[in-house]
């Protein structure tokens, strides 16, 4: 459907109605599973597109304060819970609105030893957080699990990609020891669009509808997603990711790319372009690696 700034005027009117007043402006972002718009200064309004979304409003409500209490850099703060209502059919959310940067493929902060210290930080703070009582993470399932819908994405790309690399690359991370340990907590969603930068610096972590407990491997996109090899190499041994480890971070970040591409690339250019960009990184560190 089709979300207009008239629409969440009326929401916000009839539901919360001491913020009345305050003005509305759509946000451009290239996420897909909520639409979001600024709320005056210091609030944002998340609205789910998908049922699958909306089921996150109740968990990040549940969970983002307890999870912000124990986190190097601000997390959105829920402020409010909507309900169906005003022509949306669907429950949503007021948070705190965060300011900064989504960092571009490659881009400056991409190579910043600070930033991937930072992140290693977050992913090292999150991992530590108690978690008894905790929900799945949306990317729970170990990752041999995604073997099918892996190689069916990769073969709708034949046509734009290094096919046998790629199929290679995958069956390495594959060959990977699963992991034995108890899952941890994880935000499930490393990668551009979640994160705030600013001077090579992490200023924020956004969009928590993947959190929950996991592999800590997931959470090792964000080397793949966020960073450059140099950097990546300082986020390696700051989380202190063995062998196995990495290799099947490596892998939910091919995995992911990949279905992303297969997905995206008609619809959406800047995660088609993102989802490109990281399988490049990955193809391109194993070539390194080969010739090493």
């Amino acid at each position: 459907m089709i979300i207009e700034p008239s629409l969440v005027r009326g929401l916000i009117a009839a539901q919360f109605p001491h913020w009345a007043d305050l003005p509305v402006e759509a946000v451009d972002a290239s996420g897909t599973a909520n639409a979001i718009y600024r709320l005056g200064a210091d609030k944002a309004v998340r609205l789910p597109r998908t049922e699958g979304s909306a089921a996150d409003v109740a968990t990040e409500h549940r969970w983002l304060p307890l999870l912000a209490a124990r986190l190097p850099v601000p997390v959105p703060v829920p402020l409010a819970q909507g309900v169906p209502g005003a022509g949306f059919p669907r429950p949503w959310s007021v948070c705190t609105w965060l300011d900064g940067t989504n960092p571009g493929p490659g881009d400056r902060s991409s190579a910043s030893d600070l930033l991937a210290a930072d992140l290693a930080e977050f992913v090292l703070a999150l991992r530590r957080t108690d978690p008894a009582d905790a929900p799945p993470a949306y990317r729970g399932e170990p990752l041999a699990s995604r073997d099918r819908a892996t190689r069916e994405a990769l073969a709708t790309l034949e046509a734009v990609l290094d096919a046998e690399a790629v199929a290679a690359a995958w069956s390495e991370s594959l060959s990977a020891p699963p992991c034995t340990s108890a899952p941890v907590w994880v935000h499930g969603d490393l990668q551009p669009g979640n994160v705030l930068v600013a001077d090579g610096r992490l200023t924020g972590v956004i969009d928590f509808g993947c959190t929950g407990l996991a592999d800590p491997a997931v959470d090792l996109i964000a080397a793949w997603y966020l960073l450059t090899a140099g950097a990546r190499e300082t986020f390696r041994t700051a989380v202190a990711a063995d062998d196995a480890t990495w290799t099947r971070g490596r892998g939910w970040a091919l995995s992911i790319a990949l279905m992303e591409l297969a997905h995206y690339r008609d619809t959406n250019p800047v995660m088609a372009g993102i989802a490109a960009h990281v399988i490049d990184e990955i193809l391109t560190e194993g070539g390194r690696k080969a010739q090493g």
